[in-house]
């Protein structure tokens, strides 16, 4: 990361910015929509840190945020409480296509794939969330013409380095960033907190089969797409996690691949926490 000190400008994470009354409501509001999360959920607060992450991806009550990858919903729950009735939550999935590249989805598996936007929109609507934010949802290369220019964030929170593991085998990354552009309004911001290669490691190795990218690739992918990079936060940095070129990010919690059977271990790994994760900002120009 220190050679790209001289162009980036590294944010402090509090205060993120002076807040006026307005301000200070909203992020009294998100606080309270954290405190009546589940313990479980957040028990991942530590790691994951979503107060200062929404707050400076400037997330607000109102607004459409679009959520890559938004699965079992640890992210989606709390937007949809924060953002409130009148906000718009729009979940977006890869593209199904996508999913034989892994090599181990069933064909159930990816044939559920076909219906995933009726299906996830569905259990979202079901978790029984008050005063929730309307929920929508499409796949990656599939975005609906209504929802263009609609949204005022995108989120790619863990989302990204399948994309790119996948990118010679059909344009993911390109597509879905292309979508991100499509989608929000001029001004929108997209955010991103992505698992960090050590700059030294290998471009073989970062290229998301691991699940690390290097900060430098992800920022030169968004920038040849025309968006500005607009910040980088510490937020997400997790310094014990110095992972070797035989190191996966799922070796680490809550994942735990290499040490459910190895408590010794499993212990080393729950002493690191979760990955390191780089915490970027970039805004479509106006």
């Amino acid at each position: 990361m220190t050679s790209l000190i001289h162009r980036l400008i590294i944010v402090s994470v509090l205060p993120l910015i002076a807040l006026d009354s307005a301000g200070a409501q909203e992020n009294d509001a998100l606080t309270a929509v954290l405190d009546q999360q589940p313990e479980k959920v957040q028990q991942r607060f530590a790691h994951r840190h979503p107060y200062e992450t929404l707050t400076f991806f400037e997330v607000q009550p109102g607004m459409t945020v679009v959520e890559a990858l938004p699965g079992g919903g640890w992210y989606s729950k709390i937007l949809m409480a924060y953002l409130g009735p009148q906000g718009r939550l729009i979940g977006v999935d890869y593209a199904p296509e996508m999913f034989k590249l892994f090599g181990f989805f069933s064909e159930e598996q990816l044939l559920a794939k076909q219906t995933w936007v009726d299906t996830w929109t569905t259990q979202a609507r079901e978790w029984g969330i008050e005063n929730s934010a309307r929920v929508d949802a499409f796949q990656m290369g599939a975005l609906p013409e209504p929802m263009q220019g609609t949204a005022d964030r995108v989120l790619f929170i863990r989302a990204m380095h399948n994309l790119a593991r996948f990118e010679d085998q059909g344009g993911y990354l390109a597509t879905a960033i292309s979508d991100a552009w499509a989608v929000l309004k001029p001004g929108g911001m997209v955010g991103v907190v992505q698992h960090m290669a050590p700059d030294g490691a290998s471009d073989e190795w970062a290229s998301g089969s691991r699940g690390y990218l290097k900060m430098s690739y992800v920022i030169e992918q968004f920038e040849a797409a025309g968006f500005m990079l607009s910040g980088i936060s510490d937020i997400n940095f997790n310094a014990e996690d110095v992972p070797g070129e035989s190191d996966s990010v799922w070796r680490l919690p809550p994942t735990m691949a290499t040490s459910r059977e190895n408590p010794e271990l499993r212990e080393q790994m729950e002493a690191i926490g979760e990955s390191n994760r780089m915490t970027l900002k970039f805004t479509k120009p106006g």
